[in-house]
């Protein structure tokens, strides 16, 4: 039987705090779309230029990632049917960790359910009480989440600071193991870590190296195989982790490097070992879309282009954007509610756009995170930017 008067509690403390987040403009609620995520998306029956997933090659609604996807559904089922180290590895899921290693060029690679899985798996796994690991200060929430379950002891250094990074690893002594993590592109802000600085600081300082691939597989390299294969520093990487969910287009994530960690995630990861194993459709998809990699790289120089194009024509127009050095196109905007402000203009001229607020970006901060997509058309990025041009001069954000 339910007790009404704390039921009666519980809420009225959670309606307070949902109307103190209302008040700083940080309120959220879920959007659904009918007919999926594609450069064009329907909202409440408007069709809307959606400038805002991490479907950067468009592959998600790729015809021969979604015919794989069915195929493996009707021949395997929907589920997997338990997690991995009992009946739920499938010749497919080996199939996808060889071809995740190929791309990543690694002895081996493991996959988990999600990225965030992977994240906090990993350096849970990793690192314990008496190690340290340094993290850079605008790492992804799973990234953070990993540190602080691993129990280890934190260092953040400054966002892409390696000298602020080699001052405190000089300074730390005592710990049986150094780890440094880093995303490679940071999410929020699509700037690059400096991962050779960052290497030749974890042979000095005998650290080990965790790069998150999350924002580059797919995007970066000659093959798409990230930004760790486009500086060729895959013999200096300790650890790559990253997600099949973005570029790849479906679900998931992994970790690759030497035969001995992947042994070692298999037994220790306790978000690999107690969770259902990724469904046959979504391994058969991310198969698809990183054989899709290979056969067609030109969608890869549409995305860069597609960028470029969006860059240039919302600085044109009086934006602000941030140092941005991949298809991610910040348009900072600082206040919260300023930003949902803009994102809601944008919206009522046809752009799916919606601000970024804290706690995902720090204080100050706020943006609207605009992301094109390879199938995007000339004539939507031109509709974008002229919807931005007037949505900026509604709320007051240009002059």
């Amino acid at each position: 039987m339910v007790d009404t008067a704390q039921q009666s509690s519980l809420d009225h403390l959670l309606q307070a705090r949902l109307e103190d987040r209302a008040r700083r403009g940080l309120h959220r609620h879920v959007r659904p779309l009918d007919g999926g995520v594609r450069p064009r998306v329907v909202v409440d029956g408007r069709s809307l230029i959606q400038l805002c997933s991490n479907d950067y090659l468009g592959l998600a609604a790729h015809p021969a990632v979604t015919r794989a996807a069915a195929d493996a559904a009707l021949e395997h089922g929907a589920g997997a049917g338990s997690a991995r180290l009992i009946v739920g590895t499938s010749a497919l899921h080996a199939a996808l960790e060889r071809d995740i290693a190929r791309l990543k060029q690694t002895a081996a690679a493991l996959v988990f359910s999600s990225g965030y899985h992977a994240n906090t798996g990993v350096l849970a796994a990793l690192a314990g009480a008496e190690d340290v690991i340094f993290s850079d200060e605008l790492n992804h929430a799973s990234l953070i989440d990993g540190c602080r379950l691993s129990r280890a002891a934190v260092q953040v250094y400054r966002h892409a600071d390696a000298g602020h990074l080699e001052r405190l690893l000089g300074e730390a002594g005592g710990f049986r193991r150094r780890l440094i993590v880093t995303e490679t592109v940071f999410g929020m802000d699509g700037d690059l870590a400096p991962l050779a600085d960052l290497a030749a600081l974890s042979r000095r300082h005998d650290a080990w190296l965790v790069v998150d691939e999350a924002h580059a597989t797919g995007v970066f390299g000659p093959t798409g195989g990230g930004l760790v294969s486009e500086l060729g520093l895959t013999a200096a990487i300790d650890v790559q982790i990253g997600t099949l969910s973005k570029a790849l287009g479906s679900l998931g994530g992994y970790v690759a490097g030497s035969a001995a960690l992947i042994d070692w995630m298999v037994n220790a990861a306790r978000t690999f070992i107690y969770t259902t194993a990724l469904p046959p459709a979504a391994v058969a998809a991310a198969r698809a879309a990183i054989a899709v990699l290979s056969a067609e790289p030109e969608r890869r120089d549409r995305v860069w282009a597609h960028a470029t194009r969006l860059r240039e024509g919302l600085t044109e127009i009086g934006y602000t954007l941030g140092p941005s050095r991949s298809p991610i196109v910040p348009v900072l905007v600082g206040d919260a509610e300023a930003a949902v402000h803009l994102g809601e203009a944008l919206l009522a001229r046809g752009v799916l756009a919606p601000a970024i607020r804290p706690p995902t970006v720090p204080d100050g901060t706020a943006r609207l995170r605009v992301t094109p997509m390879a199938t995007h058309t000339a004539d939507d990025l031109t509709a974008a930017i002229d919807a931005f041009a007037a949505a900026g001069r509604e709320t007051g954000h240009l002059r």
